[in-house]
This record gives C-alpha cells, sequence and structure tokens, in this order.
C-alpha cells in the first residue's frame, strides 16, 4: 500500500497528540488541527474542511452515543437508589467478602470478567460499576482503583478472550484462514501472560499510590459518608429486590435471546428507566413527577461531562478508519481498509522478516489498528498478516493471531485510548484520561512480555 499525503497528515498529529499527552496537556487541539488538514487534503477548499470538524464531531457522538446514554441512565438510576439509601442496603451482601483494597480489586474485576464473557463488557460495565463502586470505596479501593479492576478484567481480558462469544477470535482466524479453536487454544499462554502481567503490574502500583497517600483525600471523604448513613426503610429494601430481580432477568433474557453488544446495553438501559420511574414513585410518591426529571438531569448532565473532552479526540481517530467515507465522501484509495490500517501495512512491510520482527511487528500493528478505539477494525488485518508472517518464516499461524488479537483490544478494545474506556471511567467517576495514563504501563509491560512468550511459541 503506497501512502498518500493524507496518510502522513495523520501520522505528524499523532504524533503531535502523543507528544501532548506524554507531556499531560490536553490534545483537543491537536485533534481538531488534524481533523482540519485532513479536510483541507480531502476537499481541498477551506470551507469543506471547517464542514468537516463538524462532521467528524457527529460521527463521534453517533459511535458514542448508545454509551453515553447507557452512562447517563445507569447514574440517574444510582441517584435515586442514594436518595432512599438503597445503594447501601444493595451492597451489604458483598460486604461480606469485600473486606479490603485487594477483595475489592480482584472480587470485582472476576465478576466483570464472568459478566463480560457472556454478555460483553459494555452492559457488564455499568451493572457491575454502580453495585461495587461504593463498597470497594468504603473498604479503601478508590474510585480509579475500581475502574482499573473492571476495565483490565472485562475489556482487557474478557474481551481478548472472548471465549464464550468468540467474535474477537472469529474475525481474526477467518482473515487467517484458521479454525476458531485453534487462536483459542494456541493463544492460551499469551492471553494469560498478558492478563497476569498487565493486571498484576497495574495492582502493584495501585497498591503503592494508596499506601503513597495519593488517594486519602477521596477515601476520607467517603468514610464521612458512611457515618452519615441512615437506617434502611423497607421502601428501600423493596426497591433493592425489585431492581436486583430486574436486572437478573436481564442476564437470563440475554442468554436466552442471545443479546449482546448494543441490544444488550439497550435491554440494560431500558430496564433502568423503568426502574427509575419505580424507586421514585416509591419512595417519593407526590413528587415522582420532579425526582425523575431532576435524576434524568444529574445523569445526562454527568455523562456529558465526561464525554466531552473525548469527542473531539474521538473524531480525529474515528477518520483513521472507514468513518473518513462519511465526512468527507469517497476518499480512499482502491483496496484501502482505512488510514489506520493502510499505515500499519506500510509499516510491516518496511521490516525484514525474522520470528523476532514478526511477533514485534504483529503486536505494533494490532496496537495501531486499535487507535480508532474500536479494537475489533484491525482485526481482519491482524488475521492477514498473521498469515502472512506466518508461511513466510514457517510460524505458528495462530499464535501471530492471537498476539496481534490481544494487541488490537488491549489499545483499542477499552484499555488505553480514553475514548473506548469511558464507560468504566465514567461509571466510576474518574477521569478516562487520567484512567488510560494509569493503565499505560501496566499494558506496555504486558505487551513486552506477551510478545516475548510469542516468539518463542512461534
Amino acid at each position: 500500500m503506497v501512502l498518500t499525503g493524507a496518510h502522513y497528515i495523520y501520522i505528524i498529529f499523532m504524533v503531535i497528540i502523543l507528544i501532548t499527552m506524554i507531556l499531560k496537556k490536553e490534545s483537543v487541539v491537536p485533534c481538531v488541527l488534524g481533523i482540519f488538514f485532513l479536510g483541507l487534503f480531502f476537499t481541498k477548499n477551506f470551507v469543506g474542511a471547517l464542514n468537516g470538524i463538524f462532521n467528524s464531531f457527529v460521527v463521534a457522538l453517533n459511535e458514542l452515543g448508545g454509551i453515553i446514554l447507557i452512562i447517563g441512565i445507569m447514574v440517574a438510576l444510582s441517584k435515586a437508589l442514594e436518595e432512599n439509601h438503597a445503594i447501601d442496603f444493595m451492597v451489604k451482601p458483598f460486604a461480606k467478602v469485600i473486606k479490603n483494597p485487594t477483595t475489592a480489586f480482584f472480587v470485582s474485576g472476576i465478576a466483570m470478567l464472568l459478566m463480560s464473557w457472556f454478555f460483553w463488557p459494555s452492559p457488564a460495565c455499568a451493572l457491575i460499576g454502580a453495585i461495587f463502586l461504593p463498597i470497594a470505596i468504603r473498604s479503601g479501593l478508590p474510585a480509579m482503583g475500581l475502574a482499573v479492576a473492571i476495565n483490565l478484567f472485562g475489556h482487557g481480558l474478557a474481551l481478548s478472550t472472548d471465549f464464550v462469544i468468540q467474535g474477537a477470535p472469529s474475525i481474526t482466524a477467518g482473515a487467517a484462514g484458521i479454525p476458531v479453536q485453534s487462536v483459542i487454544i494456541e493463544g492460551m499462554p499469551l492471553y494469560w501472560t498478558m492478563a497476569i502481567v498487565t493486571i498484576s503490574v497495574a495492582f502493584y502500583m495501585l497498591r503503592r499510590d494508596i499506601k503513597r497517600g495519593m488517594f486519602d483525600q477521596e477515601l476520607a471523604v467517603a468514610r464521612e459518608s458512611e457515618v452519615e448513613i441512615k437506617e434502611v426503610e423497607p421502601k428501600a429494601k423493596l426497591s433493592v429486590l425489585v431492581v436486583a430481580v430486574a436486572f437478573i432477568l436481564d442476564i437470563v433474557g440475554m442468554y436466552m435471546f442471545n443479546l449482546k453488544g448494543g441490544d444488550a446495553t439497550a435491554l440494560l438501559g431500558g430496564t433502568s428507566v423503568a426502574l427509575l420511574v419505580f424507586v421514585n414513585a416509591l419512595s417519593s410518591p407526590k413528587e415522582c413527577l420532579d425526582k425523575v426529571g431532576q435524576h434524568i438531569i444529574h445523569g445526562f448532565g454527568f455523562a456529558i461531562s465526561i464525554f466531552a473532552i473525548i469527542i473531539p479526540i474521538a473524531a480525529f481517530f474515528y477518520l483513521g478508519d472507514a468513518s473518513v467515507t462519511t465526512v468527507f465522501g469517497d476518499v480512499l484509495a482502491k483496496g484501502s481498509q482505512g488510514l489506520l490500517s493502510d499505515i500499519g501495512m506500510a509499516l510491516s512491510n518496511a521490516v525484514p522478516f525474522n520470528k523476532v520482527a514478526a511477533a514485534g511487528i504483529e503486536t505494533v500493528v494490532g496496537g495501531i489498528t486499535g487507535l480508532d478505539g474500536s479494537g475489533f477494525s484491525g482485526m481482519s488485518l491482524a488475521g492477514s498478516l498473521a498469515l502472512v508472517f506466518g508461511n513466510a518464516i514457517h510460524a505458528n499461524v495462530a499464535v501471530l493471531t492471537a498476539l496481534g488479537q490481544i494487541a488490537a483490544i488491549w489499545v483499542g478494545g477499552g484499555c488505553l485510548v480514553p475514548w473506548s474506556l469511558v464507560a468504566a471511567a465514567a461509571i466510576c467517576g474518574v477521569s478516562p484520561i487520567e484512567l488510560g495514563k494509569r493503565n499505560f504501563i501496566p499494558i506496555m509491560i504486558g505487551f513486552v512480555v506477551t510478545t516475548i512468550v510469542a516468539i518463542f511459541l512461534l
């Protein structure tokens, strides 16, 4: 694939954006400028470039809209349950198990892992986060710690393995021309190496920062609020019972009707709206109409405050995928799979082949294609490259395929780029950019170790 001026513009601004992130500065302006200059290149006129800025924001909003809505609805429901102290009653069963930050981190993470395997991380995140956040904070685990746990266990381990639904391995295996089971079985050492190394490093860094007192103020406020908890009334207990039964029925429905992804999220969201009305009608029947409106405003206001800065950043990186044709028309060259995929393919052609180079390129290209925040968009390329590399050096194609799948998901599936991990960040009330920064070092260490393991397995 021959790179054009658009590819070089994209590379230049990716480097600028990376530098701003390293300097801990906001990257909105570089993203907007990147969109503008891409617009100038494609449309050849100033007006078209300005239109492209707004239209790319619309594309990003369309992509993120479902997540914004589910987060807003879940926060609204949580607010209603918080006001009648039902949340305190809801988390009591877990309080018997969760006694300290360690148990809070791993119990919430494992619960997220199991839910995500069966129903994908998006709907699981809102449910697990809402239930575990209060008890996790009271046990000494800060909100950022819970966000890391549900993020790495769900959007990282669960989504990169995808043993149950098998959406990820089906895409990569199909592109590589090998059976799905080969990717799952041959990739097993890599999946668990990545998970154990990354989660262990993340937990170590989190514990270190807790001991240093980084989260003392947040935890102190949580302990003060715990003292103010009032006795739970029967109406609150009934609210918890109805909410628990409704969500359990949702889980059963997801399984029976094979609902996943957006469909599962929609079921959870619709149920949450109905529960919001029920909880307010039960606890404040005379003020129900006003209360529901207030909680909706609170929830949506919170969600958009989290996503506001993410939309322009995501808009730039979505242009690296097929979304560029939605904004600027049919501007991609014949055979192009998007700017990011083209850049990854060009990189793979620029390096001589051997096992070390093949594994390294597979990881790097998988990560690059994940920068659009999807994770899944680059899997076909990862599978195709694995087939090419494997045949060229007579290596294990399934291992290379699993490696590319891991890189694409752990970067773009929701663990590294801020616009793909907003669900975990928003439900825990932390900055998605700060969450991405906290995940960066553990994930990079995980990539290095996993790539080394892959080299020996080839």
